[in-house]
């Protein structure tokens, strides 16, 4: 993992080192044998997934808007564009398990389930939870440690079985807010109005086909560029008409509320971490009218952009000052 330039005020953008000669998007290792950006201080964002599994420390995990205080065993993800640091900790030890979304997506459902796994990023596990995890997580290591023929094969299911765990983790106390992923609907809707019609299985797949390429598109782009339905339509091939059809039967939600959904998290973060002024945030989450996003912020939040950042503001002065990871 290395960090990369950013834009004046913005949090840096880490990005994942590729492990020559097999040019895997994956790794697995402890805090310690990431490196000291497993634990950055600083808030900064990923273009990838990160699994954490903290088994010993203190402090606090902050991720966008939410705050997890450490309570160890946990198990936690962070999904590609959030901006997220570790606040205060001593101790912090255990897994962690990065990889690039291209590197799993490939099997039917595979959004889907990076989709869920999103929408409920912090658990407190169980002593049995735990202990299974840690099995899993020593396979996985040795797995990559070996680097034998087919060995990215094998990662691919045992990152699967993970995630597929993951879901299935009950709701506890702890586990404080869910983050608003995207997805948090997603399968709600797949195959409605479809399996009754003749070759419906294939009209399915192609639905869900169409949401896995939109949801790395929104992965990809950022929230200023992503443009209107009918841009993002025309970088698909599709109809606008024929997006939000495929859209609303695969995840129950429309292309419109996704990319609003979008802007709205991107100039959350940005007034919660960064000094822009309102017209900055403005440009950078596509609007060109300042005026038009107060009423767009204010209709999605129910809170005006200054009134936000007076709530949220937690920009830490590490952002301004640069220094590195701690």
């Amino acid at each position: 993992m290395r960090g990369t330039a950013r834009l004046p005020d913005t949090p840096p953008v880490h990005r994942l080192e590729l492990r020559l000669p097999d040019d895997v998007p994956f790794a697995i290792g402890s805090f310690d044998e990431i490196g000291p950006y497993s634990r950055a201080a600083f808030p900064h964002r990923h273009t990838f997934f990160e699994i954490v599994h903290v088994t010993r420390g203190t402090g606090t995990h902050v991720v966008d808007l939410d705050r997890w205080e450490l309570s160890p065993p946990h198990l936690g993800v962070i999904v590609p564009g959030q901006v997220h640091h570790w606040e205060d900790t001593r101790g912090l030890d255990g897994s962690v398990v990065l990889f690039t979304p291209d590197f799993l997506v490939g099997q039917s459902g595979d959004t889907d389930l990076l989709r869920r796994i999103g929408a409920r990023p912090w658990h407190r596990l169980d002593p049995v939870a735990h202990a299974r995890t840690g099995r899993l997580l020593a396979e996985l290591s040795e797995e990559y440690g070996h680097g034998d023929p087919g060995f990215a094969t094998v990662l691919r299911s045992l990152l699967r079985v993970l995630l597929v765990r993951m879901t299935r983790l009950p709701d506890r106390p702890a586990d404080g807010v869910p983050g608003g992923s995207l997805g948090a609907e997603a399968g709600e809707g797949a195959g409605s109005g479809a399996g009754s019609d003749a070759g419906g299985a294939e009209v399915r797949a192609g639905r869900h086909a169409v949401a896995e390429e939109f949801a790395r598109l929104l992965a990809a782009t950022e929230p200023g560029a992503l443009g209107s339905v009918r841009e993002c339509a025309d970088r698909l091939g599709l109809t606008p008409g024929y997006l939000t059809e495929a859209l609303r039967a695969a995840v129950g939600r429309t292309p419109g509320s996704l990319l609003r959904e979008a802007r709205t998290r991107e100039a959350q973060r940005l007034l919660a971490r960064t000094d822009l002024s309102v017209r900055q945030v403005a440009a950078r989450t596509g609007f060109d009218d300042p005026a038009y996003f107060c009423r767009f912020f204010r209709r999605e939040t129910g809170m005006s952009p200054g009134g936000f950042r007076k709530h949220h503001d937690s920009r830490a002065p590490s952002i301004e000052a640069g220094p590195g990871p701690a």
